[in-house]
């Protein structure tokens, strides 16, 4: 039997993780985290809805002693309209995603033998991840049932993070199947009629890697915040023992408190609020900085980059004398998060979410469902939050003065912070609820189910590689900093190719600098950042940071002996400390008074295994020996498995040298710097007749670079 098409009977798709409709257990590994939680709830949602039949969510059933026998049962009710269909594939033993590709195509068949028995097909299918995208688009095809889809997250995007956690291409492909995730994203991407995200920029910056990437079948619907748990302060919350505990070391707690949540990662860039708020005499007189950054009990037992981000965190406190005025809580729960919400809601306080990339924001949703106004970074989804809401200010993450002037805005201005209170509870609830979700999710299907309307695809093809197959690298200063018609002309260009060709940036910057040069110049974030020097590598889009580059370079490092041979050296002085990290140790040379050999030799003599740079003739960086921006570049496309023959390197000072000498298509750009002479009798380096960008865009035509990526014969 065919449904009413009043009645609508929506097949969500699910294969792997354990589901199950009442006490998930999140967190129990990998597979079993927010995707899980998420189809759940939106099972539940839709199953609300009047004009909905049914809800049938398929995930894989699995008979394992190891596991509750509820994940055994073929069939789960939870309402008249909603059930869990377990579908047999594979053995009995509860398996992890990646060992479950060869049993996808008995998975689908199941399926189909299921609607057959029941003799009643879906009207929609609705796959999530990939796995369960491929099972989708192969129904979809076979019984000509629309499909919709949400990644959660992009195999493209996971191989990188996974690259940078120090697994080799070989690895990964081994342990996770990457090239068959992809291939089922791929094909999900040419089959579905919608594919739902979270964000915007999850369109721009993940999906747009796919050669079927189709932009009129994506739609941004964020997934819904469970309300019951996360509203306005009801009375209280100022004379209860969790407020007594946040508030303990503050010599006055009942001022408004500016309240941040997050991991301990640099990417949270917490340690610019501590800033905005110690330049701020304003902030310290009229509010508490109260930060919650995960649980600990000793800072020396967490990992490295959690480590940093907490000596980071103390030493700005200590900088700016703040003891008494920021709150740094060691111990929080789950369950007290909505409580911590509603505590600041109560003080009269603000949300401050700083962090140098954001792809949703979730916490922005709680805070502001708890009656907080935001203050939240301009990157990815707080953008979108704040557009939807009215419910706060976007901030430059980059500019502490920034993210100051725009807190002290709303706890000075009452009527426009209660005026964004009112509106953050107005737009979470129309935006971000289940039952908006549902409500707005019916709107976008109805048109493929009502009205049979179906994507008109566009003519698409797949890549002869199955990743990128060169790398387009330059660094920042002399290169993309001289000529802004030259560098629209050659970011087109990039964009153009960007599905095959790798953007690398290597700078002697740090990481805030450069980023903040970047957004100045209107340069999107590259694919890969090298930055001090080559000490510390980033990728894209979450500035994911490369920890197995970190414990190579660490290699008889032993910065302390350095600068006690440095430090009271003559013609030589020490950098800000801005300009200095755990492995580049910055120094401002004059050489009249100090001879670059010299140093060299006296470090060698000391036994300090050491890689010295010098730039513009007076920057002296003194590097591990395995660090340089060269070392780090062919790193960088040796993981990604890029021949230096089709790396492309733009460069104009001393420190890109070492990476345009080999094998790589170097371009030396027309106003290079003087320390870049003994590159002259190099056969195999391009010398521009035009300067900065019009320099590079000269090189790239004398090697053919988008085509044949070759030196001219």
């Amino acid at each position: 039997m065919q449904n009413n098409k009043n009645d609508i009977y929506i097949a969500l798709i699910t294969v792997h993780g354990l589901i199950r409709g009442h006490d998930l257990e999140l967190g129990r590994d990998a597979d079993t985290g927010g995707q899980t939680l998420y189809v759940l709830e939106l099972a539940q949602a839709l199953a609300k809805q009047p004009n909905v039949a049914k809800i049938n969510l398929f995930t894989r059933r699995i008979q394992d002693p190891s596991i509750s026998n509820d994940y055994a049962q073929p069939k789960e009710k939870l309402s008249d309209k909603l059930n869990i269909i377990r579908i047999d594939a594979g053995p009995d033993q509860y398996l992890p995603k990646e060992q479950l590709w060869d049993h996808l195509d008995t998975f689908a068949d199941n399926m189909v033998n299921f609607f057959q028995q029941e003799d009643d097909y879906p009207d929609l299918l609705h796959s999530h991840y990939a796995d369960a995208g491929y099972v989708g688009y192969h129904l979809a095809n076979q019984l000509a049932i629309p499909l919709v889809h949400t990644g959660h997250s992009l195999g493209r995007v996971k191989r990188a993070r996974l690259l940078a956690k120090g697994l080799s291409a070989a690895d990964i492909e081994n342990t996770y199947q990457m090239t068959r995730r992809i291939d089922a994203e791929e094909e999900t991407l040419a089959s579905a009629q919608i594919v739902i995200t979270s964000t915007h920029q999850e369109i721009q910056e993940q999906y747009e890697l796919y050669d079927y990437y189709q932009p009129q079948q994506m739609q941004v619907l964020p997934p819904g915040t469970d309300l019951k748990q996360f509203h306005p302060p009801s009375g209280g919350e100022l004379n209860s023992e969790l407020f007594q505990q946040l508030t303990q070391h503050l010599k006055t707690p009942n001022k408004p408190i500016i309240l941040a949540l997050s991991r301990p990662d640099a990417r949270k860039n917490i340690g610019a609020l501590i800033t905005a708020y110690g330049l701020s005499p304003t902030l310290q007189n009229i509010a508490n900085l109260v930060i919650i950054a995960g649980n600990r009990e000793d800072i020396d037992d967490l990992e490295d980059g959690a480590q940093e981000v907490f000596h980071q965190l103390l030493v700005t406190i200590d900088r700016f004398d703040l003891y008494g005025k920021v709150a740094l809580p060691k111990h929080h729960q789950r369950s007290q998060v909505a409580d911590i919400y509603r505590i600041a809601a109560a003080s009269g306080g603000v949300f401050v979410n700083p962090a140098l990339t954001e792809p949703f924001g979730l916490t922005l949703i709680e805070a502001a469902a708890s009656g907080l106004p935001l203050v939240a970074t301009e990157d990815g989804g707080p953008t979108d939050i704040i557009s939807n809401c009215q419910n706060g200010i976007l901030i430059d993450p980059l500019n502490p003065t920034s993210i100051g002037d725009a807190v002290v805005k709303l706890l000075e201005n009452p009527d426009l912070k209660k005026n964004y209170i009112q509106n953050g509870l107005k737009g979470v609830f129309k935006h971000y609820a289940w039952e908006a979700h549902a409500t707005r999710y019916l709107e976008l299907i109805h048109p493929l189910i009502k009205d049979n309307k179906r994507l008109e695809t566009s003519h698409l093809s797949r890549r002869q590689a199955l990743y990128y197959d060169r790398a387009f690298v330059s660094s920042l200063d002399q290169n993309l900093m001289g000529n802004s018609d030259a560098l629209n002309r050659l970011l087109t260009l990039l964009k153009e190719h960007r599905k095959k060709t790798l953007f690398i940036i290597a700078t002697g910057r740090r990481l805030d600098s450069a980023l903040t040069l970047l957004k100045k110049h209107g340069i999107p974030e590259p694919d890969v950042l090298i930055t001090s020097s080559g000490t510390e590598i980033h990728y894209a889009p979450k500035l994911t940071f490369d920890s197995a580059w970190e414990k190579h370079i660490d290699y008889h490092w032993a910065p302390h002996k350095i600068r006690r041979l440095l430090d009271p050296y003559p013609g030589i002085t020490k950098q800000a400390k801005e300009e200095q990290n755990r492995f580049k140790l910055s120094y401002l040379i004059d050489t009249n008074q100090a001879d670059l050999e010299t140093i060299k030799q006296q470090l060698h003599w000391e036994e300090q295994a050491v890689n010295v740079q010098l730039s513009f003739d007076q920057y002296l960086d003194i590097l591990p020996i395995r660090a340089s921006k060269g070392t780090a570049l062919r790193y960088v496309v040796d993981r990604w498995q890029i021949p230096l023959e089709k790396t492309f390197v733009a460069g104009g000072a001393g420190s890109d040298e070492d990476m345009m000498r080999g094998n790589a298509l170097a371009a030396v750009v027309a106003n290079r710097t003087q320390d870049l002479s003994q590159l002259v009798d190099s056969e195999r380096i391009y010398f521009s007749k035009a300067p900065f960008e019009e320099g590079i865009l000269e090189a790239l035509a004398h090697y053919d670079f988008f085509d044949q990526c070759v030196p001219p014969t």
